[in-house]
């Protein structure tokens, strides 16, 4: 059950309209990392996970909070928008330059489509898409998924802070920084939690069994690259974080396989085949 409380969790007041701004906020709202992105991603976890208790609770409680950003950084963006109507925005722009590139940075949609309010959609106008969500009903996968969205989340709101001078947006890209430097840690802490509670632990899913892999390539590095320089890391020598191997570093890729060859394909599909010389061709002799 959801309750709408009309209240903001943080001011999001401008100190004057900014149309261009708000187009750059767009992408913390409606991007990739944006808030709809990890408020959806977190409400999913929280529903597929067949956990009750503190897990279920953690990721339903901070899915519900991003939605209250969502909703901060919707009313910033419309309040950006609140500026002098688009005749007189116009009129100005045609008798002063500056003024006809700054409305250019503008997101048209924002107009059009949204009728001077927010939108679904990242900073050029492309609409939020479900695919950027992960749920997997694995927790551990998830909540290294989710360090790394708030990492990123906050990575683009730490830039947006320094693309203006407007105290009003400043104080709310200051909490949100601040709410993204909790959950990183959170998240990291869950991820501590789920390893002492003995639940999942590296390599994610933990529970599969070791001896249906090829062990011999479990712990081995291999460097494609020219030169040695990936051989000076903690990745290539020494005990793996599992606890289950040690690195080890192999300086050439090597092929434990042959160069691989198809057999014809169906002819009802019409792909291109080999000739009379090639495959086919010994094929249909074989058989002839």
């Amino acid at each position: 059950m959801f309750r709408h409380v009309k209240d903001l969790q943080f001011e999001a007041k401008p100190d004057g309209p900014n149309a261009e701004f708000a187009r750059r906020l767009q992408e913390i709202l409606g991007g990739k990392w944006g808030e709809l992105t990890v408020a959806n991603q977190y409400l999913f976890q929280g529903w597929s996970c067949r956990l009750p208790g503190k897990y279920k609770d953690l990721l339903l409680d901070v899915g519900t909070e991003e939605m209250g950003h969502v909703e901060m950084i919707c009313t910033m963006i419309a309040r950006l928008l609140d500026a002098s109507p688009l005749s007189q925005q116009e009129a100005a722009a045609a008798d002063n330059p500056m003024l006809a590139a700054i409305y250019a940075g503008q997101l048209p949609a924002h107009y059009i489509h949204a009728g001077g309010g927010p939108l679904p959609a990242d900073s050029n106008g492309v609409p939020w898409s479900g695919a950027f969500i992960t749920a997997s009903g694995n927790l551990m996968a998830d909540f290294q998924l989710n360090v790394t969205a708030e990492a990123q989340g906050r990575l683009q709101v730490a830039r947006l802070f320094n693309m203006t001078d407007d105290p009003g947006v400043k104080q709310m890209l200051r909490f949100l920084l601040a709410r993204d430097t909790m959950h990183q840690n959170m998240w990291m802490a869950a991820i501590e939690q789920l390893k002492q509670d003995g639940l999942e632990d590296m390599p994610v899913p933990e529970a599969f069994p070791d001896a249906e892999q090829e062990t011999d390539f479990a712990y081995r590095y291999i460097d494609f690259s020219e030169g040695d320089d990936a051989a000076q890391g903690r990745w290539a020598a020494g005990p793996s974080p599992d606890g289950k191997g040690e690195f080890t570093y192999q300086p050439e890729p090597v092929a434990h396989a042959g160069a691989p060859q198809l057999p014809p394909g169906d002819p009802r599909l019409y792909g291109t085949q080999p000739g009379p010389d090639g495959v086919l061709g010994k094929v249909k002799d074989a058989i002839t």
